[in-house]
C-alpha cells in the first residue's frame, strides 16, 4: 500500500512539472532549447580560495538542490560536480519576470545557469550573488526525498545518475576510481610498457576454467565468444618483439554474481620479457606503493576497519600456507591415493576428476586457507594441475613457478613465469580442453597462439590484477558493485 501512495505521488509530481514545462515553451522559454552557457568557475574552486574570487563575477552551472524563499530574497544551492555553492537571488537584482520565474517554474532537479558576484553571507558562507538566473534543463522526475535520500541498494545500483546526483561520497568513489586508474598506467607508462588493444570477441572457446559468453556473427556465419582474458594475444606480443605490453580493459565470464564478482569487470594484464615471477612479485609490490601513495597520499590504508601496509608483505608457499592453517603437510605425502586419504580424512570435498595430488593441495588451500589471508600475502608455487600456462619449477616439476596474492580473504592478482616451451603448452591445453569438452563445452586449443610460441617467445614474466578490487580497497567499498558505475542487476518485471 505505501508503495503504490509514493507511486500515485510521483506520478502527480511528474504531472505537475509537464505543465509547468509546457507553459515555458508556450512562452518562448523553452529550457531545451538552450544550447550552452558560459561556465567559468565552479564550486570547488570558489570555496577552496575565497579571497581571490570575492567580489569578481562569475558563471556557475549546476542542478538545483535546495530553495528556501523568503519575500523579495531567495536562497538555493546548486551542484556541481565536485559539491555544492549557495546562490542569493533578489528580485531587485535579477527581475520580476525571473524572480516570478524562480519560485513557480523552476522545481529542484533543474540544471541552472547563475552569474553573479562571490561574497560571504552574515554566517560565512560563500555564495554567489546573483544577477542573471536562468534554467538550462527541466527536470520532469522529482529528485528523492531530502532526508531520506536513496536508501534502497538495489535502487542505488539501477539509478546510478540519481545516486550519483543525492550522494557525494558516491561521485568521490568514482572519482577516486579515475585516479587509481591513472596512476596504474602512470605506472606502467613510466617503466617503459607499451598499452596495447586486444580482441574482445574470439572464434574460439578456449580450455581454461571461467565460463564464456557466446554471441553469434551473421555475416560469418560464426559463434563467437566474449574474451575472459586477454593473455593469448598479449604474449603473441611478446613473440612479436614488444618485451613490456600491458592491456587495461573489460573482461567477461559467464558465472556467478557475488559481492567480489561481476559478470563483465576491469583487469589490467602485464607481460615483461626476461622476467620471472620473482621479479613480478618485486613489481607487484612497488605498483600498489605507488598506487596507494597516488590515490591516498600513503601506503598504509584502512579496509572495512583493518590497516593494510602496502610496504609489507607475507610470502608463503601453497604448501606452506596449507601446512599453517590446516596442519597437513603436503610436502611428506607422496601419492594421489595418500592425498585422496588425507582429504576424506579432513572432510575436503574433490570434484570430479580432480583428485590428483595437486588438486587436492589447491583444494586444501580453498578450505582451509584463503579466508584467512587478509594482509598483503604472496602465496607461490603451484601445482602444475592448476596453471596450465605457467613455467614448471626446474627443481620440482610438479609445482609451477605461479604466484596468487591476497588481501581481506580476496585473491587481487596472478602470475606466472610464463610457460614457453610450446610443446609442454599445446599438451597442457589439449588436456584442459578435453576436460572442458567432457562438461559438455566445446573448448579448443588456440592453434595460432601455439603456432606463435613454435616462433620463440623470451622466458617472460606475466601479471594479471583486478583493477575492481583494487578499487574496493582503495576506496574503502564492500562490494564490487559499489565501485561499478553500472553493475550487472537483474531486470525487473
Amino acid at each position: 500500500m505505501e508503495e503504490f501512495r509514493e507511486e500515485a505521488e510521483l506520478a502527480e509530481q511528474a504531472r505537475i512539472r509537464r505543465e509547468k514545462l509546457s507553459k515555458l515553451q508556450q512562452e518562448g522559454r523553452d529550457p531545451y532549447a538552450v544550447t550552452s552557457f558560459p561556465v567559468n568557475a565552479g564550486s570547488a574552486c570558489i570555496k577552496g580560495d575565497f579571497a581571490a574570487w570575492e567580489g569578481k563575477t562569475v558563471t556557475v552551472a549546476g542542478r538545483m538542490m535546495s530553495r528556501r524563499v523568503m519575500g523579495k530574497a531567495s536562497f538555493s544551492h546548486i551542484a556541481d560536480r565536485d559539491g555544492q555553492l549557495q546562490i542569493y537571488v533578489t528580485r531587485q537584482d535579477v527581475g520580476e519576470d525571473v524572480y516570478t520565474a524562480y519560485k513557480k517554474d523552476f522545481d529542484i532537479g533543474d540544471i541552472v545557469g547563475v552569474e553573479g558576484f562571490v561574497f560571504k553571507t552574515q554566517t560565512g558562507e560563500v555564495s554567489i550573488h546573483a544577477t542573471k538566473f536562468v534554467m538550462l534543463s527541466k527536470a520532469l522526475l522529482p529528485l528523492p526525498e531530502k532526508y531520506n535520500g536513496l536508501q534502497n541498494v538495489d535502487t542505488k545500483y539501477r539509478l546510478r545518475h540519481i545516486d550519483l546526483i543525492v550522494n557525494q561520497d558516491v561521485r568521490e568513489t568514482f572519482f577516486k576510481r579515475a585516479k587509481i586508474v591513472r596512476a596504474i598506467r602512470a605506472f606502467l607508462d613510466g617503466r617503459g610498457f607499451i598499452e596495447a588493444e586486444t580482441p574482445i570477441l574470439l572464434p574460439l572457446e578456449i580450455g581454461a576454467d571461467a565460463r564464456p559468453f557466446k554471441t553469434h556473427h551473421n555475416a560469418l556465419d560464426l559463434d563467437m565468444y566474449l574474451r575472459i582474458e586477454t593473455e593469448l594475444y598479449l604474449k603473441r606480443l611478446i613473440v612479436g618483439g614488444f618485451e613490456k605490453v600491458y592491456e587495461m580493459g573489460r573482461i567477461f565470464r559467464n558465472e556467478g554474481m557475488d559481492s567480489k564478482h561481476n559478470p563483465e569487470f576491469t583487469t589490467v594484464e602485464i607481460y615483461q620479457a626476461y622476467a620471472d615471477y620473482h621479479a613480478v612479485m618485486d613489481f607487484v609490490e612497488d605498483l600498489y606503493r605507488y598506487v596507494a601513495q597516488e590515490a591516498c597520499n600513503t601506503v598504509k590504508i584502512s579496509y572495512q576497519g583493518v590497516e593494510l601496509d602496502f610496504g609489507h608483505w607475507e610470502k608463503l608457499t601453497m604448501a606452506e600456507a596449507v601446512k599453517k592453517y590446516s596442519g597437513v603437510d603436503f610436502a611428506a605425502i607422496s601419492s594421489d591415493e595418500e592425498a585422496r586419504a588425507v582429504a576424506a580424512e579432513k572432510g575436503v570435498e574433490l570434484e570430479k576428476g580432480k583428485d590428483s595430488k595437486g588438486h587436492i593441495l589447491a583444494a586444501f588451500f580453498d578450505a582451509f586457507v584463503e579466508d584467512k589471508l587478509i594482509r598483503p600475502t604472496f602465496i607461490y608455487d603451484y601445482p602444475v594441475e592448476i596453471s596450465p600456462l605457467a613455467k614448471r619449477k626446474p627443481e620440482d616439476p610438479s609445482m609451477t613457478e605461479r604466484f596468487e596474492y591476497f588481501m581481506m580473504g580476496m585473491e587481487m592478482g596472478n602470475a606466472f613465469s610464463e610457460l614457453n616451451d610450446p610443446i609442454d603448452q599445446e599438451k597442457r591445453m589439449a588436456e584442459q580442453a578435453e576436460r572442458k569438452r567432457a562438461q559438455g563445452t566445446n573448448a579448443q586449443v588456440d592453434g595460432d597462439f601455439i603456432d606463435a610460441l613454435n616462433h620463440g617467445m623470451p622466458p617472460t614474466g606475466g601479471l594479471g590484477l583486478g583493477v575492481d578490487r583494487l578499487v574496493m580497497l582503495l576506496t574503502d567499498s564492500a562490494s564490487i558493485r559499489d565501485v561499478l558505475l553500472f553493475p550487472t542487476m537483474k531486470p525487473k518485471k
